[in-house]
């Protein structure tokens, strides 16, 4: 990575976007240099990705100028930016999964002659730059096929194709297993020794620190600070983000765990491509416990959270929650045994975007007698119910009747737990309870799960944060190709350990 050069190659001023009455950016300059990577950090609704969105053509600022390598640009589409070297991945990927690699790579180019494609070209062309920046990736691949790391070389290829030389990246790593994020990292380094720019959106702060030169803060629209990578830590870039201290170390009471909550046995299930992912799974959590599952990304933590859920059937095996034996492929039997369910994916699992928030909070348990007279629901109930979750738990929300998708990750969060706590389960399942989340409400989140194994529940995290893992858990399994390879209280775990069982070394 390069110094960064006295001509910043883009040059945005005084931005100011606004959705409604929300104001989203307001009069920030940002500078990106040549050769270097820049990180942009913020809380949930700062305004990151709004801000990169204006700087990709998605949206149009209301107020502001655009000046990339000297030239004022117009950016009314992506593209216009593309056009002027611009590239953006998103945390959602926009890819094809019926379609080939090589297909994803060149749709929306000239790679033809008068009507016709000229695959051959385009696929020697692909394959000049994945030996030229270490990408490989086989081009006739379906991308239904490949792992969420390989996807995004995809994507990464598709704007190396268009040949950008200033690339966004938001949330890169949100969902890439440690050494798919190693190869990122590679990947990136590269870009930047070969004079292009990487903007990085991040919420991980041990990540930002290792890949970065220089830092921009966000905080309510605004810019917060700015900072040389070298200049700077961990800590004083958390408290910049929420603009006051956060705690260094959340306090972990000890206490002696009760009789069992949920005794799993003999579990096996198969993955939506017919294989084995959980594999003889034997597993017990007990009352004020909990339990941290940690492993790579795509070894059966995914289908052992569904079994769980009862969003998939399981080939054999039992789950008894508070010795009651759980209906396979039953939610309603989960819910009605105590479970409170934390998916992964809180979009496409947790929430039904295009409803109220009010209408969120009720959907497990609208049928109860307590929103009920006389077989009519009482709504008057139900706002009670509804603002004293939204105050209880601080969700930011225009108010009970916004639809869900106003909300931002870290709110939709809070949805999700307030719904899922407020009923005391017995048994609490956070799988990627503070995936894409800012540290404070990671912060928030890892206190409500620690108040509910002191309320007496029993409580199974699945992450692939060891951060994490270590903050929150009282005992540690390692999921490897769908079985425990270890078992071990947190007072004896070391992270080298950890890291051999995660990699399938048994020692």
């Amino acid at each position: 990575m390069t110094e960064n050069k006295e001509q910043p190659v883009v040059q945005m001023r005084s931005i100011t976007k606004r959705f409604l009455d929300v104001t989203a950016n307001r009069n920030i300059n940002f500078d990106i240099f040549a050769g270097e990577i820049c990180a942009l950090l913020g809380e949930n609704g700062a305004g990151k990705t709004t801000l990169m969105n204006i700087l990709f053509g998605y949206y149009t600022c209301d107020q502001g100028e655009i000046f990339i390598k000297g030239e004022k640009a117009d950016l009314s589409s992506p593209k216009d930016a593309i056009a002027r070297g611009v590239g953006m991945i998103h945390q959602h990927f926009t890819l094809v999964p019926s379609q080939s690699v090589l297909e994803n790579i060149i749709i929306g180019t000239d790679s033809g002659r008068g009507f016709f494609l000229d695959l051959r070209s385009a696929r020697d062309r692909l394959l000049e730059i994945q030996k030229r920046f270490g990408l490989q990736i086989d081009p006739e691949a379906r991308v239904w096929t490949l792992s969420v790391g390989q996807q995004q070389k995809v994507e990464i290829l598709k704007s190396l194709y268009r040949e950008v030389d200033i690339l966004i990246m938001d949330e890169p790593t949100a969902v890439l297993a440690p050494s798919e994020t190693v190869e990122l990292f590679k990947t990136l380094k590269h870009l930047a020794e070969e004079g292009r720019s990487v903007v990085f959106i991040s919420h991980k702060l041990n990540e930002v620190m290792e890949i970065s030169d220089r830092i921009v803060v966000l905080r309510e629209g605004e810019v917060a600070a700015e900072r040389k990578t070298g200049k700077t830590d961990v800590r004083e870039l958390a408290n910049l983000m929420v603009g006051r201290d956060l705690l260094e170390r959340i306090e972990k009471k000890r206490i002696t765990p009760g009789e069992p909550v949920v005794e799993i046995e003999g579990l096996t299930a198969l993955n939506d491509k017919g294989l084995e992912a959980v594999k003889n799974l034997k597993l017990l959590v007990r009352k004020k416990e909990i339990l941290g599952v940690a492993g790579v990304s795509g070894n059966g933590q995914t289908e052992l959270s569904e079994v769980l859920f009862g969003l998939r059937e399981p080939v054999k095996g039992s789950i008894k929650i508070g010795g009651r034996l759980l209906r396979a492929g039953s939610p309603v039997s989960a819910i009605n045994l105590g479970m409170g369910r934390i998916p992964e994916d809180r979009i496409e699992t947790g929430l039904l975007m295009e409803l109220t928030v009010e209408e969120n909070f009720i959907l497990e348990n609208h049928v109860s007698p307590g929103f009920h007279r006389s077989g009519l629901l009482s709504f008057n109930k139900i706002h009670q119910f509804s603002d004293h979750l939204i105050r209880g738990y601080g969700i930011k929300t225009a108010g009970r009747d916004a639809a869900a998708r106003s909300l931002s990750g870290g709110n939709l969060q809070k949805l999700i737990l307030a719904r899922e706590l407020s009923g005391e389960p017995t048994l609490v399942v956070a799988s990627q309870p503070t995936r894409g989340l800012d540290v404070g409400a990671m912060e928030y989140i890892h206190k409500r799960l620690l108040q509910e194994k002191e309320r007496g529940a029993g409580v199974i995290v699945i992450s692939e944060d060891l951060d994490e893992i270590f903050t929150l858990c009282d005992r540690i399994v390692v999921m490897y190709e769908g079985r425990i390879m270890g078992d071990v209280p947190i007072g004896e775990a070391s992270r080298e350990q950890i890291g051999l069982w995660m990699s399938g070394v048994r020692k």
